[in-house]
């Protein structure tokens, strides 16, 4: 028996689809709001989730991943009187299973309803990812994580094109050579372009090779890596950045698996499993003239979405234990440990750079405390924790004065007499600026430069601060 959750906020809607769900067999519940629906899925197990697109309080479109945020997340089959494709696009991007136009009929909705719990039988009777697979290092388990993998394994079963899309520094590389290893090309060479460190001059001699005097400075022939790459994979990394021209001869090499070499009246021939990446927006790239529409659809057979750092913060703990054990390792130094205090301000960090970024702040705290057992926050980069108490004063709206009801309640009035307008500023900003100075030297463990970078004040500003609330001790 399915379970399935209703998400509108029209009652008959939700009373019509919760009998037909019943009817059928299977249980039913509904939200009227976004908010309401997101608790319920947070609290039970749902299999299915009808959606509605125009909520009291939010897009349902914008809710899509938080509902699937689970190890078996639900399916969602959006529903919607719009009849708006961009709609329908973001809807199946973000992960739904189908995309329903209003009026809704028992016949519009039984279809897919079957096909998706029919779906959901057969996740329940098969693990999705086999016991044999090959991580390769990709650390995680996060619901983002886990479902990245699982269409990893899902692309190691076939041997067509991968396209691995994600911000920098997300491990594109590692997920491209965890699709080789886990391919039944694993046995052969994994042959890696980097398509943005190569100039365009160079890359197609690179890609296809030449022939001796093919270019000035070609003084030897070389067979190029997409011959290396035969019985193998050929990943291309940010292959955005490839010239249209290039573009074209690529999608003829991938259409016919034979290519000329640079100055040669030969062709040669390569077997190869291409996998690309790339953290722009290839579809854009399309309409703007900027990428070949033809090798978007070759390269976009399968394609996999790498979840950003920040999105994936329940790995972050076991990614920061894994990456400084490795780094310890590498420099032959014995093992360190981080303090509570590494954590929070890795929970509270944004992390731009992703993965790539925790790694280099680690190796950097590691320098810092080469002679010492445990890593504590005060031996993190500068800006990291510049960034992360600044993000904490934006969140709270202005800076964390600390100040209580009965903190401004005493400055209303001195003796029974309520202060003048001015009198009471006064003492309600004197009492809010020792509070922020002494927040704001103990984030910085009283670093007047770091200090006053953070503040933006000057360091005598900063020291007659810390003379008039008396702040040396603290």
């Amino acid at each position: 028996m399915a379970n399935v959750l209703i998400i509108d906020d029209d009652r008959p809607t939700c009373d019509a689809l919760m009998e037909l769900v019943r009817n059928i067999g299977h249980k039913a519940d509904f939200a009227l709001s976004a908010t309401e629906g997101v608790r319920k899925a947070e609290n039970d197990e749902f299999d299915v989730v009808f959606l509605d697109v125009r909520l009291p309080d939010a897009n349902g479109l914008s809710i899509v991943p938080t509902l699937r945020q689970r190890q078996l997340p639900p399916e969602v089959i959006i529903l919607t009187g719009l009849g708006d494709p961009n709609g329908a696009e973001l809807a199946i991007r973000n992960g739904a299973w189908d995309y329903l136009q209003k009026p809704l009929s028992p016949k519009k909705i039984l279809l897919p309803l079957q096909r998706v719990l029919k779906y959901r039988d057969t996740l329940r009777k098969h693990t999705k990812l086999p016991k044999s697979f090959d991580r390769c290092g990709i650390v995680g388990t996060s619901p983002a994580t886990t479902n990245a993998l699982e269409r990893l394994a899902a692309a190691a079963r076939s041997d067509g094109g991968v396209l691995i899309t994600g911000e920098t520094g997300t491990g594109k590389e590692l997920f491209a050579k965890a699709l080789h290893n886990n391919s039944r090309r694993a046995s052969g060479p994994f042959i890696v372009v980097d398509c943005a460190a190569i100039p365009p001059t160079l890359l197609e001699s690179t890609l296809f090779g030449h022939v001796k005097g093919a270019f000035t400075g070609a003084e030897r022939p070389s067979e190029g890596l997409v011959l290396k790459a035969h019985k193998g994979t050929l990943f291309l990394d940010e292959i955005g950045e490839m010239s249209l021209d290039l573009q074209k001869r690529l999608l003829r090499v991938l259409q016919e698996h034979r290519f000329r070499p640079v100055g040669a009246n030969h062709e040669e021939e390569s077997d190869f499993r291409l996998v690309a990446a790339t953290h722009r927006n290839l579809a854009d790239m399309v309409e703007h003239g900027l990428f070949r529409q033809d090798l978007l659809y070759r390269l976009g057979a399968m394609c996999i979405e790498l979840p950003a750092l920040q999105d994936r913060r329940e790995d972050i703990p076991e990614l920061s234990k894994n990456i400084l054990a490795r780094t310890c390792d590498r420099y032959g130094i014995p093992r360190k440990t981080l303090n509570n205090s590494v954590m929070d301000a890795f929970m509270g960090y944004d992390w731009p750079g992703n993965v790539r970024e925790l790694g280099n702040v680690l190796e950097s705290a590691l320098a810092s405390t080469y002679d010492m057992q445990e890593i504590f926050a005060h031996h993190l980069p500068e800006q990291l924790r510049i960034r992360v108490l600044k993000h904490t004063i934006e969140k709270s709206g202005s800076p964390d004065c600390g100040l209580s009801p009965d903190d401004i309640e005493e400055s209303i009035e001195a003796d029974g007499a309520i202060l003048p307008y001015k009198a009471f500023r006064q003492d309600v900003l004197a009492k809010a600026e020792k509070r922020y100075f002494s927040r704001l030297f103990t984030a910085c463990d009283g670093d007047m430069k770091r200090a006053a970078k953070l503040s933006g004040l000057g360091k005598s500003r900063l020291y007659s601060q810390v003379k008039k609330y008396r702040l040396e001790k603290e």
